[in-house]
C-alpha cells in the first residue's frame, strides 16, 4: 500500500517540534488530528447513505438507505469537499491546485460547514419528532462523526499572530478589551490562510475559459438549488452549507484564483454570467421560482444604480427607492391602465423612456439644492425626499390634492407588455420549453440589467468615474486638484436615479399595480431604501458584481424566512451583523476597501503557538 506523505506545508527542522501543538485546542498532535479529521469526514460520508430517522414525517424523507436526499445531499457535498482538502494537505498528487493558499483553514471551515448542517438536522429531527429517540443509527453516526471531525480539526496548526501585551496599569475594562482583542485575533488566525494564494501556472486560454465556464455552472447550480428549496429546514441547512462552504473555498485560495481568471477575461466572464442567468428559467418547471428570479433582477438592477451614488461617488442616499417609484408611477400613468387619469397608452419603449427621464429629472431637481451638503446632512435630506415622495403620491388622490395617482389605491390593472406582437403575459414555447409570464419578464429584465452593467462599467472606467472615486476618497483634496465636485456629484445622482427609474418601468408591469406602500424606507420585504443600501454594502461597494450578489441574497433570504413570522427580521439582522463582522469589505470586495478594512491584519512577524497557551 502506498503511504500518504506528510503535510508538505508543515514546518521543518527545529520549528516542526513546536508546530505539533499549535492547534486552537492544543490537546492533540498534528498527525493525530489530521488523521482523525479524515476518519470523521469519511464516516460522515458513509452516514449520508444510511437512514437518519425512521419516519417520513420529517421533510425530505431521510429514511432511505443507499440514496441520500434533502439535507443529506448538503452534508455529503461539504464532507466530500473537506475530504479533498484533507487529501490535498497530505500532498496527494494532482490535488495541490485545490489549496493554493494552504489547506488547514479550508479544512476547518469545511468541517464546520458539515458539523453545522449535520447538527442542525439532528436538532430539527429531535424537535419536530419528539426527541433524539427518533434518530436511526445513521443519524447517531452522523452526530458522532461530525463532532469528532470538528474537535480534531481545531487541533490543526496555525500561525499565532503577535498580540499586544496587557498593560497592568490599565483599568479592568481596558484589560478585558485588550484580552478580547487578542483572543479574537488568535481565533481568526486559526481559520485564515497562512499566505496568499500561489499564482496558477500559465494555462492555455481554452483551459482558462473552461474553468470560467465551470465556475459559472457551479454558481448557477447553487443559485437554482437555493431558490428551489421546497421546505424551510432545507433552506436553513442551505444557508449554513453555502455560507461556511463559501468561507472554506475562500480560505483555500480557490476564490482568489477564480477572481484572477475572471478579471483576466472580464468581457468573456460577463457574457458567460448573462448566458448562465438566461438559462435559469429553463431549469424551472413552472413560474413559481421564476417569479422570485425577476424580482431579484429588479432589485439587483436598482442596487447597481445605487452603487454609482454610494459605491463610486460616496454619497449616502437613504431615499433612493423613491426614484424607483417615480419611474414606476410615470410608466404606469402612460401605459393604458384604466385607473390612470391621463388615459394615455404609449408603447413600452416610450413608457420606459418616460419613466427613466422622469426619475432623472427628479434626481437633478433633488440633487441640485442638496448635493452641497455632505455626510449625515445629505443622508437626512435624501431620507426626507423618500418620505416626501411617498406622502405626495398618497395625497394626490383628488381629495387632498390633484387627481393623479389615486392615493393609497395606486395605479391598478396595468396591462401586460406587448412588444412587436410578443405578449409578455402569455406563455410561449422555446426549444420545447414552456416559458411563462414571469420568465418572459425575467428575460426582459436581464436585457435591462445588461444595459445598466454596460453603463456602470463605462462610467466607472471613464474620466468622470475616476473623479467620483476621488470625491469619495477625499472631497477636499479632489476639489483642490481642480475637480468640479458639485457637477460630478450631480451627474452621479442623476445617472443613478435614471437607472432606478428604468427598472421601475418594468416593475410596474410585473406587479400590475403601483402603490405608495411599495416604496418605504424600511420594511420586511425589499425593495426599500434600507435593503438597497444593505445590498450595496453587503455585496461590496464600488464593485460591479457585489451589489448583484448582495441584492440576490437580501431578496431571497427574507422571502424564504417568512415562516419565522415575527422573528424573521431578528434572525435576518443577526445574520447581517455576523456577515459584516467577519467580512466588513463585502462579499465581493474592492481591492482598495479590502486593504482599508484589513490594514491591521498584516503581522510583521509571527510566533508559534505554545501548547496550552
Amino acid at each position: 500500500m502506498t503511504s500518504i506523505p506528510e503535510n508538505p506545508q508543515a514546518p521543518s527542522g527545529a520549528e516542526s517540534a513546536k508546530a505539533v501543538d499549535r492547534g486552537l485546542l492544543g490537546f492533540m498532535p498534528e498527525r493525530t488530528a489530521r488523521l482523525l479529521t479524515l476518519v470523521g469526514t469519511l464516516l460522515t460520508v458513509v452516514s449520508c447513505f444510511l437512514s437518519w430517522t425512521w419516519t417520513a414525517r420529517f421533510p425530505g424523507d431521510l429514511t432511505v438507505v443507499g440514496y441520500p436526499g434533502g439535507l443529506q445531499l448538503q452534508v455529503l457535498a461539504t464532507s466530500l469537499l473537506t475530504t479533498l482538502f484533507l487529501l490535498s494537505s497530505y500532498g496527494v498528487k494532482g490535488l495541490g491546485w485545490l489549496t493554493p493558499a494552504g489547506a488547514d483553514g479550508a479544512i476547518k471551515f469545511g468541517v464546520l460547514a458539515t458539523f453545522g448542517t449535520a447538527w442542525f438536522t439532528v436538532a430539527a429531527i429531535s424537535i419536530e419528532l419528539g426527541g433524539p429517540v427518533n434518530l436511526e443509527p445513521g443519524g447517531f453516526l452522523l452526530a458522532v462523526a461530525t463532532l469528532l471531525s470538528l474537535l480534531s480539526a481545531l487541533n490543526l496548526p496555525f500561525t499565532r499572530p503577535d498580540v499586544l501585551p496587557v498593560d497592568p496599569e490599565d483599568t479592568g475594562w481596558d484589560q478585558f478589551k485588550q484580552r478580547t482583542s487578542n483572543n479574537w485575533a488568535t481565533f481568526k488566525a486559526s481559520f485564515s490562510a497562512p499566505h496568499p494564494a500561489r499564482p496558477l501556472p500559465a494555462l492555455p486560454s481554452a483551459v482558462e475559459i473552461l474553468i470560467i465556464a465551470g465556475v459559472l455552472a457551479v454558481a448557477l447550480g447553487v443559485f437554482t438549488y437555493g431558490i428551489g428549496t421546497e421546505y424551510d429546514e432545507l433552506f436553513l441547512g442551505f444557508l449554513i452549507t453555502a455560507g461556511l462552504g463559501f468561507a472554506a473555498v475562500s480560505s483555500s485560495g480557490l476564490l482568489q484564483q477564480a477572481t484572477r481568471l475572471t478579471g483576466k477575461h472580464q468581457n468573456l466572464s460577463i457574457a458567460g454570467a448573462f448566458i448562465a442567468a438566461a438559462l435559469f428559467p429553463f431549469t424551472q418547471t413552472d413560474d413559481q421560482y421564476a417569479t422570485l428570479g425577476v424580482y431579484i433582477l429588479i432589485f439587483a438592477t436598482v442596487a447597481l444604480g445605487l452603487n454609482i451614488v454610494v459605491g463610486l461617488a460616496g454619497l449616502l442616499d437613504l431615499g433612493y427607492v423613491a426614484f424607483l417609484g417615480v419611474g414606476a408611477y410615470a410608466a404606469a400613468l402612460v401605459s393604458g391602465a384604466p385607473t390612470s387619469p391621463f388615459g394615455v397608452h404609449l408603447p413600452f419603449w416610450a413608457a420606459m423612456l418616460v419613466g427613466a427621464a422622469a426619475s432623472l429629472v427628479f434626481g437633478v431637481l433633488i440633487g441640485a439644492p442638496t448635493l452641497r451638503l455632505r455626510g449625515d446632512y445629505l443622508a437626512i435630506v435624501t431620507l426626507g425626499f423618500g418620505e416626501i415622495f411617498r406622502i405626495a403620491v398618497m395625497n394626490t388622490d383628488g381629495t387632498s390634492g390633484p387627481d393623479i395617482t389615486n392615493g393609497s389605491n395606486g395605479i391598478a390593472s396595468i396591462p401586460n407588455l406587448d412588444m412587436f406582437g410578443f405578449d409578455f403575459g402569455q406563455p410561449h414555447s422555446i426549444a420545447g420549453f414552456t416559458i411563462g409570464r414571469f420568465a418572459n419578464y425575467f428575460f426582459l429584465m436581464l436585457l435591462i440589467m445588461a444595459v445598466v452593467v454596460l453603463v456602470f462599467r463605462r462610467s466607472g472606467d471613464s474620466r468622470i468615474g475616476r473623479a467620483w472615486v476621488a470625491i469619495r476618497e477625499d472631497e477636499t483634496a479632489a476639489l483642490a486638484m481642480g475637480i468640479n465636485g458639485f457637477r460630478v456629484k450631480l451627474i452621479a445622482f442623476a445617472l443613478g436615479a435614471g437607472l432606478a427609474g428604468l427598472a421601475g418601468t418594468v416593475q410596474a408591469h410585473v406587479t400590475y399595480t403601483v402603490t405608495p406602500e411599495q416604496y418605504l424606507f424600511a420594511g420586511p420585504i425589499p425593495p426599500n431604501s434600507a435593503f438597497l443600501l444593505a445590498a450595496v454594502v453587503l455585496g461590496g461597494m464600488g464593485t460591479m458584481s457585489g451589489p448583484l450578489i448582495g441584492a440576490a441574497l437580501l431578496f431571497l433570504i427574507p422571502n424564504k424566512l417568512q415562516f419565522m413570522g415575527e422573528y424573521q427580521l431578528l434572525a435576518f439582522g443577526i445574520a447581517l451583523v455576523l456577515i459584516m463582522r467577519f467580512r466588513p469589505e463585502g462579499i465581493v470586495a474592492d481591492r482598495r476597501r479590502q486593504l482599508e478594512f484589513h490594514e491591521h491584519d498584516e503581522i510583521p512577524a509571527a510566533t508559534p503557538a505554545k501548547a496550552g497557551a
